[in-house]
């Protein structure tokens, strides 16, 4: 009888931002497979078996955690932020539907978890009240021309977006080029945040205009939001500024 196979997030980093229903997966699970520091996250019991691999082994790591479970182990694979935003829910999907037959009959339950991008807007406003899209930075698995073909399309559109993957030493330049797409199109003034580690001790909440932004004010631990011409920034005295994109576009009075 085969096992079953939980894909759960462990939220932005911050123990209250996992969710209730992913830490009753950890403590039913018997392995868990992922990424070291998201492992690491997790409390785990003598009798829990941690099997941690590199940030670039999501397909091999799904794998083994299929097999497990379809050999009857209760299978807990780990992510940061939410499984399914750019996370190990498509990787074992991926692996399901390119494995063994006995790998559809594991029984799969992918939690929903708190993505970066959510933990940020939740810490600065509300820049996500409206339209909004996420797109990943990374041109591991893609072309850059996709990626810088999206950014113009949606800024075009006058999406917010939120930016994933922004800057790593293996992609230094890929971020410092977004932003002068996203300037041929985005007012001067557009508010661009920098959330960095939202929730943990370390956060770091900076907004400045798009014309100011420099790729240097990111890393791989920050979500880059790029606000919409229609998103705003309140000031307020000896706290900190709120910003918010409006629930309505002016063309929805006529």
């Amino acid at each position: 009888m085969a096992g079953r196979l939980f894909v759960i997030g462990t939220g932005p980093g911050n123990p209250e931002q996992m969710t209730p229903e992913a830490q009753k997966a950890v403590e039913a699970s018997t392995a868990f497979f992922g990424y070291f520091p998201y492992i690491d996250r997790l409390n785990l019991r003598p009798d829990q078996l941690k099997v941690a691999s590199d940030n670039r082994e999501e397909l091999n790591r799904a794998q083994a955690a299929l097999a497990r479970a379809a050999a009857g182990v209760d299978v807990c694979v780990v992510s940061g932020g939410d499984p399914g935003v750019f996370a190990m829910a498509a990787a074992v999907c991926e692996a399901i539907d390119a494995g063994p037959v006995e790998w559809k009959s594991v029984d799969l339950v992918i939690v929903p978890g708190v993505t970066a991008m959510l933990a940020v807007a939740a810490r600065i406003g509300a820049p996500l009240g409206h339209d909004f899209c996420a797109l990943s930075l990374s041109d591991n698995l893609k072309p850059w021309s996709i990626i810088e073909r999206r950014l113009r399309l949606v800024s075009e559109a006058g999406l917010v977006i939120a930016l994933y993957n922004p800057i790593s030493k293996a992609r230094p330049w890929q971020l410092g080029r977004a932003f002068e797409v996203l300037r041929e199109t985005l007012p001067a003034e557009t508010p661009v945040i920098f959330g960095r580690a939202a929730g943990r001790p370390d956060e770091r909440m900076l907004v400045m205009p798009l014309a100011d932004a420099e790729a240097e004010q990111a890393d791989m631990a920050t979500c880059v939001v790029i606000g919409s011409p229609e998103t705003r920034i309140i000031q307020r005295p000896g706290l900190p500024d709120l910003v918010y994109t409006p629930r309505f576009l002016p063309e929805a009075s006529r």
